[in-house]
C-alpha cells in the first residue's frame, strides 16, 4: 500500500498559532501531504496521508519541538490518497465542547491502554473487581457503523451535546469503572475529564481510541467497523477499508449492502435522500 495515514493529537498550550500554521503549511506542501491539521490554544489535532517518507519527515520535524515530543500516533495504510487537499486551520478548540473549565492541556484524563481494556473485558471486571461500563462519545451515525459490545451509546448529533447527556446518565454508573472511547482518543479524553468533574471517581479514556485498540489488539469485543473522517469512510478491525461510501447528495454513510439499492446512484442519490429529490 502506497499511502501512510496517520492521526494524532496532543493537548498542549500553544501561543504561536499563526507562525505554526504557516510553517506546517509549508512543510506539508513540500512533503506533498494531504489532510487536515487543527490548531487551537489547547493543542493540535492531525489527520495526514502521503508517502511514508513524507509523513515521517513532517512528524520528525514537528516532534523536535518540545511541546509536541511524545506525540502519540495511530497509523494505517491505503492504496489511494484518502484526502482531497491539505488544510491547516486555527480554531477555538481542537474538539468543541464549550466547557472552559475542562483544560486537558493542564491535566490529562486517566487512561487505560488497549491491552488492559481487552483484559478487563475478557474477565468481565477491572483489576479492582468493579464492573465495566463502556461509553461511546461519538455521533450517532458513527455508532451505527460499529461499536464495542454492550457499550452505552447516547444519541449524540455533535460532541457539544455531551455535557447534557452526562446529566441524564444513570447515577449507578458512578459505582462502576467507566471507560469513554471514540475514534482516536480526543473526544473521549475531554469526556473523561468532564465526567470526573461531575463526580465519577473511576472514569478512564481509552488511550488512542478505537484506532489504537484495533492496531494493538484487533477487534476483540468490538462489533462492526469504525468510521473515519476521510474518503475511506470506515475501517475494519484489521485497519483496511470496509467498503462504505458517503452519499454525494446527503452525506449519508452507506454500507456495501445499501450500495446495492436501486435508490443508490453514485453522485446523485441514496435510499436516505431519493424521496426528497425533485
Amino acid at each position: 500500500m502506497a499511502f501512510l495515514n496517520i492521526s494524532a493529537y496532543k493537548f498542549v498550550a500553544i501561543e504561536t498559532l499563526e507562525s505554526l500554521q504557516t510553517e506546517l503549511r509549508q512543510r506539508c506542501a513540500a512533503a506533498k501531504l494531504k489532510g487536515t491539521i487543527l490548531l487551537a490554544p489547547e493543542g493540535i489535532n492531525l489527520f495526514l496521508a502521503g508517502t511514508e517518507a513524507g509523513v515521517r519527515g513532517v512528524l520528525a520535524w514537528l516532534t523536535t519541538n518540545s511541546r509536541f515530543a511524545g506525540l502519540p500516533v495511530k497509523e494505517s495504510w491505503s492504496d489511494d490518497q484518502p484526502f482531497n487537499r491539505m488544510l491547516v486551520k486555527i480554531k477555538r478548540e481542537i474538539i468543541t465542547m464549550r466547557q472552559p473549565m475542562i483544560r486537558p492541556m493542564d491535566q490529562r484524563a486517566p487512561q487505560v491502554d488497549a491491552p488492559t481494556l481487552k483484559r478487563w473485558l475478557d474477565q468481565g471486571r477491572d483489576d479492582d473487581g468493579r464492573e465495566i461500563a463502556l461509553l461511546d462519545t461519538r455521533n450517532v451515525f458513527e455508532v451505527e457503523i460499529g461499536s464495542f459490545e454492550n457499550a452505552l451509546a447516547p444519541s449524540l448529533k455533535s460532541f457539544g451535546e455531551f455535557p447534557k447527556v452526562v446529566a441524564k446518565l444513570d447515577p449507578l454508573l458512578k459505582e462502576k469503572t467507566v471507560v469513554t472511547f471514540c475514534t482516536g482518543g480526543i473526544r473521549c479524553e475531554k469526556a473523561a475529564l468532564y465526567m470526573a468533574e461531575q463526580g465519577y471517581a473511576h472514569v478512564y479514556q481509552l488511550d488512542g481510541g478505537i484506532l489504537k485498540y484495533f492496531e494493538e489488539v484487533g477487534g476483540a469485543h468490538y462489533h462492526g467497523n469504525c468510521f473515519v473522517f476521510d474518503r475511506r469512510v470506515a475501517l475494519t478491525p484489521a485497519l483496511i477499508t470496509a467498503g462504505y461510501v458517503e452519499c454525494f447528495n446527503c452525506r449519508a454513510v452507506l454500507s456495501p449492502t445499501a450500495q446495492k439499492s436501486t435508490s443508490y446512484i453514485k453522485g446523485v442519490s441514496c435510499p436516505d435522500c431519493v424521496a426528497a429529490l425533485p
